[in-house]
């Protein structure tokens, strides 16, 4: 599959099916921190993501005043 990150914005491919929580815990990124969305849908951290998906993982940015 092929997973775009961003900040810092960065491509990698990763070879086979994963399970949300399994791909974030390869990359060592924290499950809560980050959104992982598929053809533009938020996919959950159970959901299961193809070896042919192009996904890409945003961390959560909050903020307010």
């Amino acid at each position: 599959m092929r997973v775009l990150l961003r900040n810092p914005s960065r491509e990698i491919e990763i070879a086979g099916r994963r399970r949300v929580h399994a791909l974030l815990t390869e990359l060592g990124l924290n499950r809560e921190s980050h959104l992982i969305i598929r053809n533009g849908t938020l996919v959950p951290g159970d959901g299961l993501l193809e070896a042919d998906d192009v996904i890409e993982i945003r961390p959560v940015i909050s903020g307010g005043s």
